[in-house]
This record gives C-alpha cells, structure tokens and sequence, in this order.
C-alpha cells in the first residue's frame, strides 16, 4: 500500500479544485445512495504508523506467538519507518552505478557525502569516510589508523568495549606486532587510575565505549586530556541513537569515533548487513580508510561530487594503502541517511528519550523483584545490567517459551557472571510489554 500523507489543508484544497468548496469529504460521496455506502465515511483520528502497523500485525498473528525483545548489547530492535523502504528500494538506489566514474554516478556520490555530513553532526566530528562493515569492523580499522598517525604500537582497550568487537580486534591483529592492554571495567565505568598505569610513550590509542556493554554512561572529557598530553589518540565508539542526549565522541575530544550503524534503520535481519561508521578530526583525514566523497564546481561553477580521498591498494601502491577494503557498505549508508533525514535532529533527541525513559521504567519495575537487583553504579541509556538469584541462561529459556526475548546472559562471555543479565529497551517496547516482562521473570525465578 502506498503512504500518501495529507494534512487536513491539503485534502480541503484538493476537493475545493473539484468544486467541493465546503471541504467536506462526506460531500464529495453525496452522490453515492445511502444504501451502496459504507455506515459512515466518519473515520476515527490517524493514529502513528506505529501504532497502526501494530495493531495490524496483532490482527494477523492471532495464532502465532511473536517474540517481544528485550535483548541488545550492539544490536537493538528500533522502529523503521515505511517510507524508508519505499524510498530505498527505489530502482536508481539499489542498482546505482559504481561511483568511481563521477559523471555517471552524481548520485550515488552525493549520497555518500549526504551520508558522510549526517554522522559528522551526529557524532561532533569534522570529517567521515563512506561507511565500513560493521561496527567492529571499523573499531579494527581505528586502531590501525591510530597506529598508522603516531607510529607507535600500543592500544589500550577498556574492558567495557563489546566483547564482539574485542574478539574481532584480536582475530584481525593476530599477525601484527601489536602490543594490546586490557583494562577492567571499575564500578560500570572506565577505570581511571589503571589507564594512567598504562599510558606511556608508546601509546598509539586508548579504545573506549559510550555506553558500554554493560549499559553504563561514562564523560570521557578528563581520559582525553590525559591520552593527548602523552600523545596518544582516544577512539570512542558509541551508540548513535544514544547521541540524541549524551555527550558526543566530539565534546569528549575523542580523535576517532566508530559504531555500528544497525541502529539507523537496519533491520535486526538475523546479523546483517549491517553498517561500520567512522568519523575523526579533518588532520587525520588521509589516514582514514575506505572512500571519501567530496563536494567541489565545474567549470561552469556547477555543484558536482567527487570520491575526493580513496587511498584504497586498488588506487595507490600498496605500502601507502589505508585499508584493504574493497567496498563500502553504499545501500546500508543510503538506509542510514534516509532514516537520520526522516528521524530529523529533533526526532533525534526525542527518540532518545523515549528510549531512556522506558529503559528506566524497566528497570525500576525489574528491581521490586525479589531476589534482582539492578546495577546502579553508573548512569545507564536504553541498556542497563540485572544480578539475579539464580542462572541467566535458564531464565532466558523459560522466559523464550512465553515469546520474551528476555536480554543477553553475560556469563557467555564473562566467566564470574553466570547470573548476569543485560537488559535493552527501545521505543517499540510498551509498558503492557515491560510489564509482562516483570511479570513473566517473577514467575520463573519462584514459582
């Protein structure tokens, strides 16, 4: 079906073009004999494309169980608007024409630097690549350019960083003369004095995570300052969403922000495709991987998009290559770009909020449980962490067989945290939703 908005000025002036000068749309059925006419062309108020498709969705799965997630750690279940794929799956999008020839592909280019200028404003940065991977991908991709800017070779990591991500930075550096340092996460947040044990001379980056795994905010502004007096670089990666209310990686002064891009309009799609964003400071622009598309005229003072920057091993000698990325994720950074445009800056921040106040809804229902406790140590956005009386793993599976994804057990990837449990929640999840949650893990846990 298709979407056409109209607003109420909009249909009056189109039935006043038709000769319906009253504007009044059961005027403009008069005709029609009350006998062949629907009871009444009196519709109830428009209600959010949410709330329709739901209700709908409802009518049609009466006989099924739908899952209802509250599961996340980098990977989270958001709402995507039906314009965006209405709009993405335009023909001239998805089989848009390789941007290396500028003539041919004005489009394509434009939407890579459209692209490119939204994540800078999203993350406080002054310049962005054309997208990579995914978000561990580009966390990987940083720490090289780190290491390519300072010439040195140590990173320290804070243990807060996804534990994917972690895997991926160790699976693609096996093979390098890189020394890395691990630093447990303190209370929830990144641990101060053991980062200033470890910074020295031969630091090339401090890897940091707003929020982290675990949920919890942390201001990064101090661990910068101190990173650059040893000159050492801070690369931030983050959330997007999250960015409609915290600090961005720019006010912490971090030099490299990465992400995963799932958030902007991705669907969940079982792991992919899914979206790497970078972003840094315009000094470092020529150590950045990848394509970078810029705007510039022609002769005859025309607006036009190049690929300014691709210093990929296709283009220059291979001991001066960045990356050896082959492509850039171009329909997933479209997706992205069509979805930050609907959202708006100010969607943006209301998003934002919805997301942290229904996450503090939860977590406040969750803690009148007996026997859960909710880790308070730090602030938290839309994810924050459960202690429970018993194992994760075994909540989760009874609480699947009631259609509640319950969350993420951090004993997979945390030895001492078998009765953890990472808890994410979104604008899509409703307070009926929250509530039989609490309800649904009450019962597992003592009945």
């Amino acid at each position: 079906m298709n979407y056409i908005p109209n607003a109420e000025g909009d249909v009056k002036e189109m039935l006043g073009a038709i000769g319906i000068g009253t504007g009044d749309m059961e005027e403009l059925f008069r005709i029609i004999p009350p006998a062949l006419r629907p009871l009444s062309f009196n519709l109830p108020p428009g209600s959010s494309e949410f709330d329709v498709e739901k209700y709908l969705r409802g009518l049609g799965r009466k006989n099924l169980t739908e899952l209802v997630y509250f599961i996340g750690g980098g990977f989270y279940d958001h709402y995507i608007p039906a314009a965006l794929d209405a709009i993405v799956s335009r023909s001239e999008f998805y089989t848009a024409y390789t941007p290396y020839q500028p003539e041919a592909s004005q489009g394509t280019l434009q939407a890579i630097y459209e692209y490119q200028s939204c994540i800078c404003r999203l993350t406080g940065m002054e310049a962005a690549n054309a997208s990579l991977y995914d978000g561990g991908t580009a966390l990987y991709e940083a720490a090289m350019m780190a290491i390519r800017i300072t010439g040195r070779n140590k990173i320290i990591m804070d243990g807060g960083v996804n534990p994917i991500y972690r895997k991926m930075m160790y699976s693609y550096t096996s093979n390098l003369s890189i020394d890395f340092s691990e630093i447990p996460v303190s209370h929830g947040q990144s641990d101060r004095g053991m980062i200033d044990e470890y910074l020295d001379d031969s630091t090339a980056a401090v890897i940091l995570q707003n929020p982290n795994f675990f949920g919890a905010i942390d201001d990064h502004s101090d661990i910068s300052e101190k990173c650059h007096k040893a000159g050492a670089l801070v690369i931030e990666s983050v959330y997007p969403v999250s960015l409609g209310l915290l600090k961005t990686p720019g006010e912490m002064d971090a030099d490299i922000a990465v992400g995963e891009g799932q958030s902007l309009g991705m669907p969940l799609s079982f792991g992919g495709p899914y979206l790497g964003f970078m972003a840094a400071r315009k000094k470092f622009v020529r150590k950045m991987p990848g394509r970078i598309a810029g705007a510039t005229t022609d002769g005859k003072g025309r607006v036009g998009y190049v690929l300014t920057l691709q210093t990929r091993e296709q283009h220059i000698r291979r001991e001066k290559a960045t990356s050896n990325i082959c492509s850039n994720q171009a329909l997933c950074a479209l997706r992205a770009l069509v979805y930050m445009s609907l959202i708006g800056k100010q969607g943006f921040v209301e998003l934002a909020r919805i997301c942290r106040d229904k996450a503090e809804y939860a977590g406040q229902k969750l803690g009148k449980i007996k026997g859960v406790e909710v880790k308070r140590s730090a602030p938290t956005f839309n994810e924050f962490t459960l202690k429970l009386p018993g194992s994760a793993d075994k909540v989760i599976g009874k609480l699947l067989d009631k259609g509640i994804v319950a969350g993420f057990p951090l004993g997979r990837y945390y030895a001492d945290m078998e009765d953890y449990l990472l808890v994410a929640v979104t604008e899509k999840r409703t307070e009926r939703e929250i509530t039989m949650f609490a309800d649904a893990l009450e019962e597992a846990l003592w009945s």
